[in-house]
Order: C-alpha cells, then sequence, then structure tokens
C-alpha cells in the first residue's frame, strides 16, 4: 500500500489537554478512508492536523515524505483540500464567489481567472447541485444548502487528496446519500483519495475501502471494514451492544443495536408524569440517555 499522507507518532493538544496519543497513520492512496469514534475521541481533531490547521504537539504529518509544518502553505493548498466541521462565510459573500475561492491555490500574479477555473467551478456547482443558487447570499441558505456549497467549493480546489470532516452534517438523509456518492465517484472516476470523518457507522462501512476505528485519542482497530467491524468492536468503541450482520443491498457490515427499551422491562409501574416507580425510587424514563 502506497501513502502520500501520512501522521507519525502524532500527539496533538489543546493548551494542556492532549487529545490524540502518539498517533501512527498512513492514508491508503486512491481509497475512500473513513474515520470513526465516539464524541471527543479525536477524530476531527486527527483531520485537522492532517490538513494543517492545527500544529502538532509531537510527531509530524508528512506529505510526500517531507513535514507538512515546513511545505509551503499553496502547495499544500495545490494537493489538499479541506473541508473542516463549522466553517464560516464571509459576510454576504454569494455561493458562486465562494465556489470560486476554491481556485485560489491555481492562480497567480501573472496567472488570473481562467477558462480551466471557470470549468472547475460550473462543474463542481453542478455536482453539489448548488448552479440554481449561484447569485444567493450564502448567509440566506439552509444549513443543508450550505454544507453542498462548502463541499463544491472543496471540490473545486480540484486537489488530488480531499479531507472533509462530517460532510453530511445538517443534510436529510437523501443528501447525504448524494453527498457519500458523490464521494464515491470522485474516488472511482477521478482517482481522488479522501478521508472521510462521519459520526453513522453504518454509512462508513457502506463507504470506506479503509475504516479506521479511533477511541480516546488512539486507533482501536482499521482495515477493511468487513474485516473490522464486529459486535466486539462496537462495544469496546461505542459502548454499544449489537449484532452486525450484512448489509442486504451491497454485503458491507450493518450495525443493528439491541432492543429498545420497553415499559415492561421496568420492574415498576409508570405513572402519569411518565415517570416510573422501580423498586420504590422513582426515575425519569430517559434517564441513561
Amino acid at each position: 500500500m502506497t501513502s502520500r499522507l501520512t501522521a507519525r507518532g502524532l500527539t496533538l493538544a489543546y493548551e494542556d489537554r492532549t487529545v490524540v496519543h502518539e498517533l501512527d497513520l498512513a492514508v491508503p492512496d486512491g481509497k475512500v478512508t473513513v474515520i470513526v469514534g465516539p464524541n471527543a475521541c479525536g477524530k476531527s481533531t486527527t483531520l485537522r492536523a492532517l490538513g494543517r490547521l492545527l500544529k502538532p504537539a509531537g510527531g509530524a504529518v508528512l506529505l510526500d515524505g517531507e513535514e507538512l509544518a515546513k511545505l509551503p502553505t499553496k502547495r499544500i493548498a495545490r494537493s489538499i483540500g479541506l473541508l473542516p466541521q463549522t466553517p464560516v462565510a464571509p459576510e454576504a459573500i454569494t455561493v458562486a464567489d465562494l465556489v470560486s475561492r476554491g481556485r485560489q491555490p491555481h492562480q497567480a500574479w501573472w496567472k488570473q481567472w481562467s477558462e480551466e477555473d471557470e470549468r472547475a467551478v460550473t462543474d463542481a456547482m453542478a455536482r453539489t447541485d448548488v448552479a440554481a443558487l449561484a447569485d444567493r447570499s450564502v448567509d440566506a441558505l439552509s444549513g443543508g444548502q450550505r454544507q453542498r456549497v462548502w463541499i463544491a467549493m472543496a471540490l473545486a480546489q480540484e486537489t488530488d487528496l480531499l479531507l472533509l470532516d462530517e460532510p453530511t452534517t445538517y443534510l436529510d438523509i437523501s443528501h447525504q446519500v448524494e453527498v457519500l456518492d458523490l464521494v464515491r465517484r470522485l474516488n472511482r472516476l477521478r482517482a481522488r483519495t479522501v478521508v472521510l470523518v462521519l459520526h453513522d457507522l453504518n454509512q462508513a462501512a457502506r463507504y470506506a475501502d479503509h475504516l479506521v476505528a479511533m477511541k480516546d485519542g488512539r486507533v482501536v482497530a482499521e482495515g477493511p471494514p468487513e474485516e473490522i467491524v464486529t459486535a466486539e468492536l462496537v462495544r469496546d468503541v461505542f459502548g454499544l451492544e449489537s449484532v452486525v450482520v450484512p448489509d442486504p443491498v451491497t454485503g458491507s457490515p450493518l450495525v443493528v443495536p439491541g432492543a429498545p427499551w420497553h415499559a415492561e422491562d421496568a420492574d415498576g409501574v409508570e405513572d402519569a408524569d411518565g415517570v416510573a416507580s422501580v423498586d420504590g425510587v422513582e426515575e425519569g424514563v430517559g434517564k441513561g440517555f
């Protein structure tokens, strides 16, 4: 396996709090890698470091064997496209203008806007279904529309490596599938290497070629989803009892949580206020969730 983007002994911290501990990771070239794990496990922090948004407290991120921290910003921007979790758009900027900013790494004082830039922007907007919003202010869009515009900007950058932090946030299930299918097409048809952070383990297992499971700032397991996604892994990483079965459509691992709570599971009787008295102690019905 070849890897242009790697982490070696990577330690990441916010002030005096260490979030990621001596992590080693090699992103497989030409594959879709998905990082999963519980909240605050360090997955988004790791992605930020891979895109040089966060300086390592120890170890290093390497691009083509060179330390990312020592490379010129423009060179990185031509190789790595990064969509962070909560990007902020300039006030009153239009959709077309924001997507066009993805072309900045390809421009210089002697080379301004070109036909190639126009093609890249038009293509990115069409692929993310935001072309009809071109003249709208980004501030006036819904959360889902804004997310697709940001993805369009990342696509317009046309980098070989694309890092996306929870790109399906704010999207309904239909648009989630559209975005993940788009990622798959970019990978398969345009040879893009993609790294995603996703919360949905089943979506991760369905779309990943290489799955990385993190917990407490460390990699617990990595490899093809069909090899590493087991009930034991789900219990260890997420603390969830489940059954793992083949997805009836793709054959990928499908995590089915254990049976939901039922009133008859409680050793008591629920009163009119929705509070169950169990062994003489009142407990909220939703306690523990």
